[in-house]
């Protein structure tokens, strides 16, 4: 069988949204940078408070890809070989054999990932940035494709532990989940009234849309989307702003200058052009670099955010024509 086309990649992935649609409403944004995210090999940090369907987004996504997907609740007395496995003693051959953890799988949901101590948070450290995981000094390669993709509380909420610098940098984006719309919280109420069950998404309708084969049509279209040096240069001067603001203690490193140039040739591949503008950049700036910022504790005070100290780099940084 011959590998999917650019073009019919792409259709794909618009459906693989509209199966999502049938379980979660007015949450496009998220929906698309889950597929952003997967066009670039990367891993998602969904924050907001209980009740606003992170983990049904997740585990809509989950069952409109036909791929491997398993789920880990993050709980305080979790330990690290509970996500990564562990060497467990057989006595009939008096020998030591590997049992996988659940993040051996395609597609990780790791639910509520900050109520957990950062001890089992940096289990997942070398899984995101390697793909793959070191046991008793041997190391292991996790299926692909591989993608977590973790929900967590806001961090005043009691019970969580803030996710470390190092840990929040591997999350290639973190989508801020709001409240809904008046009119999608009727939306929500209408379809639970009409018998929706968000445990039976495939009574919803949701089926798998998309596998690997796809996906891996669509990631090499997007490694030919051409990237001119003056959008590079936009994004390194974005990058660099952030380390000059006033307002923060830590700006983006160069991973996260990459992170941004990687998000932006996805997005404009799904939008379907096979260049990059500058549009595409400030498109995906917020939910790939708020995460990789430190604000300063007198600028919090004040009630500066890192998305207000992005946006106000993207008014000052001169757009390149």
């Amino acid at each position: 069988m011959s590998a999917p086309s650019a073009d019919s990649a792409r259709s794909a992935l618009e459906a693989l949204r509209t199966e999502i649609s049938k379980a979660v409403v007015g949450q496009d944004a998220a929906v698309t940078g889950l597929v952003v995210a997967l066009l670039c090999r990367g891993h998602v940090l969904l924050e907001g408070v209980p009740g606003v369907a992170k983990t049904l987004l997740i585990r809509a996504l989950a069952a409109a890809l036909a791929l491997d997907t398993k789920r880990v609740q993050f709980t305080p007395d979790l330990m690290p070989s509970d996500v990564t496995g562990s060497l467990v003693y057989d006595a009939r051959t008096s020998e030591f054999s590997f049992q996988p953890g659940p993040v051996f799988t395609n597609l990780l949901l790791a639910d509520e990932i900050n109520r957990t101590p950062p001890k089992t948070q940096a289990s997942l450290l070398e899984a995101m940035e390697e793909r793959q995981v070191s046991v008793d000094g041997t190391p292991r390669m996790l299926p692909q494709p591989f993608l977590v993709a973790a929900t967590q509380n806001p961090v005043e909420y009691e019970g969580t532990y803030p996710l470390p610098e190092a840990q929040l940098d591997r999350f290639l984006l973190k989508l801020n989940i709001p409240l809904p719309s008046r009119a999608d919280e009727i939306g929500v109420l209408t379809r639970h009234s009409e018998g929706f069950d968000p445990r039976d998404l495939a009574a919803a309708g949701v089926r798998p849309v998309t596998g690997a084969a796809e996906l891996d049509a669509a990631r090499a279209a997007v490694g030919t989307t051409s990237v001119s040096p003056e959008i590079t240069g936009y994004v390194v001067d974005i990058c660099r702003a952030t380390r000059e603001s006033p307002s923060l203690s830590l700006g983006v490193s160069p991973r996260g200058a990459t992170a941004l140039l990687s998000t932006a040739r996805a997005w404009a591949w799904l939008t379907g052009r096979d260049y990059v503008i500058p549009d595409d950049v400030k498109a995906l700036a917020l939910p790939t670099l708020r995460h990789r910022l430190q604000l300063r504790p007198e600028a919090e005070m004040e009630g500066v955010t890192s998305d207000s100290v992005i946006s106000s780099i993207l008014a000052q940084v001169p757009v390149p024509r």
